[in-house]
């Protein structure tokens, strides 16, 4: 089955330019649709869906930035691609911070056209791609997400471990004005405290023993970008009240430095912890809660949104059994009832990790419910209902077999060492061929 040709609407009140841009962007491979001016642009958009606009900035009856603002209000985040001469250069400006993705200069090439349009639209692409789901509820959770990505609001992503929140954080930025500049994730659970601040700011050389050279500070590598502070529940006391000055001067202080920093970041924070609770236990600072909180989006866990599990499962499966080079087709009947049956206590990650299990011990090009090795002790009335060493054991003998009994193979496959391969063998009194 072919994939369907994508239309791209071109805006241009210049006749010879309209045609020409028409004739490229065919020549790509896309479909396309002409309007004279943004009046009749958006008219043609309430007729006809397209992926993507490509507008010039100074025309008759509407101007390219009001123009893409009220584009905006009907069709939501499409992708935009302005071309604008040198005289309009600050209306394109303008223009991209009401959202629209890139901007050419006249006069431009074809090769430039089309990098600027295959850019756009495979970082568009992605960005969708990445939140998979049939679930009302994280529909509307996508169509706040692509709101507020039209701003720089910062955003509190909240939900339990597993549920996404990262994902939700790269999809906000990778759909925001910002979507080509800088993403930087920051952990704030796994840097010891006394290394989360010159992480985060940076120093000067010399602020302190051992400080060589200037570091740069992750808020200032994501000038321009957004700063991802994953599990900001962890950070100390003394860190939150630093960031609370980021959040309101907009500038970092180096370790060491004499004068402060400005920087140009958007702040996107996540939690699996309850904030609110915290700052009653005077763990969390209340400013500093309603300075990240400005814009509160609440991840659903994977059992309240079960209509999702087959549509994860079916990705997960054609994601791993490609780069494991197998032929799967997905599940039985009964695979995928006890999968939505399931109450997945970790959440999305979880089911990767069940899912590229069963992918790599499935013999045939259906899993069925012999190819589940769940984590942890198993669920009353599921199947492999033995303990978790037993489980354990299955997991490897099978991923031993799947490698013709190469240990290094299985131990490369299952994330652990040799060693450890060879000592539960022994353990479990079973004999491989030594390899």
């Amino acid at each position: 089955m072919h994939e369907q040709i994508k239309t791209i609407l071109v805006v241009d009140d210049d006749t010879q330019l309209r045609a020409a841009l028409k004739e490229a962007i065919t020549r790509i491979g896309y479909s396309v649709l002409l309007a004279e001016d943004p009046v009749d642009a958006l008219k043609k958009l309430e007729d006809t869906p397209v992926a993507m606009i490509v507008t010039d900035m100074k025309m008759p009856r509407m101007d390219g930035v009001a123009f893409i603002k009220e584009a905006r209000k009907r069709v939501g985040n499409l992708p935009i691609l302005v071309i604008t001469g040198f005289a309009t250069i600050e209306n394109a400006v303008n223009a991209m911070k009401e959202g629209a993705c890139d901007y050419l200069m006249k006069p431009f090439s074809f090769d430039a056209l089309m990098k600027a349009i295959e850019y756009i639209m495979s970082g568009f692409s992605y960005a969708h791609e990445e939140v998979l789901t049939n679930n009302e509820t994280m529909k509307n959770l996508i169509q706040l997400a692509r709101s507020v990505a039209l701003s720089d609001m910062t955003v509190l992503i909240l939900g339990e471990s597993g549920t996404g929140k990262e994902l939700f954080a790269r999809y906000i930025h990778k759909t925001s004005h910002r979507g080509k500049k800088q993403f930087i994730a920051v952990n704030c659970a796994a840097i010891p405290d006394n290394l989360l601040e010159s992480e985060l700011f940076g120093y000067e050389k010399g602020a302190f023993t051992g400080a060589m050279e200037r570091k740069i500070g992750k808020f200032e590598l994501a000038h321009g970008g957004t700063i991802l502070l994953d599990e900001i529940g962890e950070m100390s006391a003394t860190l939150q009240a630093k960031l609370l000055r980021v959040l309101q001067e907009r500038e970092i202080d180096r370790i060491g430095g004499k004068q402060p920093v400005p920087v140009d970041v958007r702040i996107i924070a996540t939690t699996n912890r309850d904030l609110k609770k915290e700052i009653n236990e005077g763990k969390f600072r209340e400013d500093l809660y309603y300075r990240l909180s400005a814009f509160p989006i609440s991840l659903p866990p994977l059992r309240e949104r079960t209509e999702d599990i087959p549509l994860l499962s079916e990705h997960f499966v054609k994601k791993f059994a490609a780069q494991l080079n197998k032929s799967i087709a997905g599940f039985t009947k009964e695979a995928e009832e006890l999968l939505v049956t399931r109450s997945w206590k970790g959440n999305i990650r979880e089911l990767e990790n069940a899912i590229q299990r069963s992918v790599l011990i499935a013999k045939t090009d259906l899993i069925n419910t012999d190819d589940f090795m769940f984590e942890g002790a198993p669920e009353q009335g599921g199947p492999n209902n033995g303990s978790l060493k037993e489980m354990e054991m299955g997991l490897i003998l099978k991923t031993l077999e799947e490698a013709n009994g190469n240990k290094t193979r299985a131990a490369k496959v299952l994330g652990v060492s040799v060693r450890t391969i060879r000592n539960k063998l022994y353990e479990y009194g079973k004999n491989f061929p030594t390899v």
